[in-house]
């Protein structure tokens, strides 16, 4: 098997190469020790993928801005109850990530991206023809377990197509579509829900059969990893670490249901703790659950020969610093995203629209500088890279708690080079620890990729939760309440940039020393 921490060539981005499957891309000549040629139709392949990525997570963050015309339709339900709209896609997305990534590397990359988007697109259709609260409700569940399913899938798709010096760069865009999604969704949705809700859902069926149609035809046929390994000859680790050669993978049903217990209880009680309390009995009681059923999970795959989720993934240096990472980068991310509306649309009570518009260009930097994140790791490397990203991006807030005064009447003195900055600190922190999916073999893309995707759940869900703390839970919070905000979004980012510095090697995240 591929030596997980290689070191790459010209960008320094350690990755595992693919164990060989069918797919569209030539493999490489076995025993040859020849490097194979790029798959031609890569880029087509990373916009695939890029796609799935925008609709799940514009679809997460667009309703939000449409609650209250959902509202306006169900009048006779409480707003405890309209707020499972939101919730039930967040909770589902966020318990399913690690147990979707894991289905997918056993029994195939592509075969799970095309169910899952398939199943998204289903599920959109019925969001937006939902009759009733209940039937909205459980379409959302359903969207969100086939998010779940598309999100970890996407990444582990695209990144074989590469070859190594061009990762960055194909990493720096699938982050910057996510980002630009995130970032547009309050536009996005407040559009559509000025003429209809249900358009929010409505327009992802078409996307969704243009993507699944180019996935057919583009996806690498990727096949079960016992199948894989097989047809490849490649059991040593297999008969090392197990004692049985070419099995297919477990699922580890167990191992499965006390992950999707424990993450789906500790995202509820983050979710839900501004509406039931911080510390009302409910909350309190899905936080113990979800601690005691975390607990649980970690002894099983301690003791489980072939775990829903393998330690051996955390013995790479650089993948345990990248998943810390980012739940601090997005930590800060979610809590600066909500610091800076609650700033426009309640301390200087500007609205929803034009405080969306006010956000364009956070995500506008996002995009430049992901872009270009290729040629900058290839300058800096990634430990310097995520450094300065993260650094970057804590500066944002602290030029906020200095500048940003009480009546909005100098914007881009006061608020936009702060958005720029964060912008800056995204684009360049993101490219660089989602790139660690990579250090990891093939058959393990997936669940890496849902590990750190859970990373990126979980540190948005707690970042909200602990802004909603800091400024008292007020819906409109003073300029005091917001500045405790932006100390807490910087101290967050400055610890993702610690986690960052982590990385060993000056020019790349791995390399010989990459195992820890």
């Amino acid at each position: 098997m591929t030596n997980p921490s290689a070191k790459a060539q010209g960008s320094g981005v350690p990755t595992a190469a693919p164990d060989p499957a069918p797919g569209p891309g030539p493999g490489p000549d076995p025993g040859s020790g020849s490097v194979p040629a790029p798959d031609p139709r890569r880029w087509l392949i990373l916009a695939v993928a890029s796609a799935a990525q925008f609709l799940a997570v514009l679809d997460m963050i667009a309703v939000n801005i449409a609650f209250p015309a959902i509202g306006a339709d169900f009048r006779s339900a409480s707003t405890a109850q309209l707020s499972w709209v939101l919730n039930a896609y967040t909770i589902v997305l966020a318990a399913l990530l690690v147990p979707a990534g894991r289905l997918a590397d056993a029994i195939g990359g592509r075969r799970s991206f095309l169910t899952g988007i398939a199943l998204f697109g289903l599920a959109s259709v019925a969001c937006g023809v939902a009759p009733g609260l209940g039937s909205l409700i459980a379409a959302r569940v359903v969207q969100g377990a086939a998010a779940a399913v598309l999100v970890p899938t996407s990444l582990s798709l695209a990144l074989p197509a590469f070859p190594e010096r061009e990762r960055p760069t194909a990493i720096g865009v699938w982050t910057a579509v996510s980002a630009v999604a995130a970032s547009s969704g309050p536009v996005a949705g407040g559009l559509l829900a000025a003429s209809d809700w249900r358009w929010i859902f409505l327009v992802n069926p078409p996307v969704v059969l243009v993507a699944w149609v180019a996935g057919l035809r583009l996806l690498p046929r990727t096949g079960p990893v016992g199948d894989e390994r097989r047809r490849t000859g490649r059991v040593g680790d297999e008969r090392r670490r197990t004692g049985r050669v070419g099995e297919r993978r477990r699922l580890d049903p167990l191992g499965t249901l006390l992950v999707l217990l424990g993450t789906g209880s500790l995202t509820t009680a983050c979710v839900e703790a501004a509406d039931w309390g911080y510390d009302a009995p409910a909350t309190l009681a899905f936080l113990a659950a979800g601690l005691a059923v975390g607990a649980l999970a970690v002894a099983h795959v301690r003791r489980h020969p072939d775990p829903v989720v393998d330690p051996a993934l955390f013995r790479t240096r650089a993948f345990t610093a990248a998943a810390l990472g980012l739940l601090s980068y997005f930590l800060a991310y979610a809590a600066s995203l909500l610091a800076a509306t609650l700033l426009f649309t309640g301390v200087w009570g500007w609205s929803t629209s034009r405080a969306g518009l006010a956000v364009t260009p956070w995500p506008l930097t996002v995009l430049v500088v992901s872009m270009l994140s290729g040629r900058i790791v290839r300058a800096l490397g990634e430990r310097t890279t995520a450094v300065v990203g993260g650094l970057c991006f804590a500066a944002g807030p602290m030029w906020w708690l200095f500048l940003a005064g009480g009546d909005g009447a100098h914007y881009a003195v006061e608020c936009m080079p702060g958005l720029v900055l964060t912008g800056i600190g995204a684009g360049l922190y993101q490219p660089v620890m989602f790139s660690a999916a990579g250090l990891l073999p093939a058959r393990q893309l997936s669940l890496g990729s849902g590990v750190l995707m859970m990373s990126r759940q979980g540190g948005s869900a707690l970042g909200v939760a602990a802004l909603v703390v800091i400024t008292g839970g007020a819906a409109r919070p003073g300029l005091d309440a917001l500045r405790a905000g932006w100390v807490f979004t910087a101290v967050t980012a400055a610890l993702a940039a610690v986690a960052g510095a982590a990385l060993r090697t000056g020019t790349g995240t791995g390399g010989r020393d990459g195992q820890g």
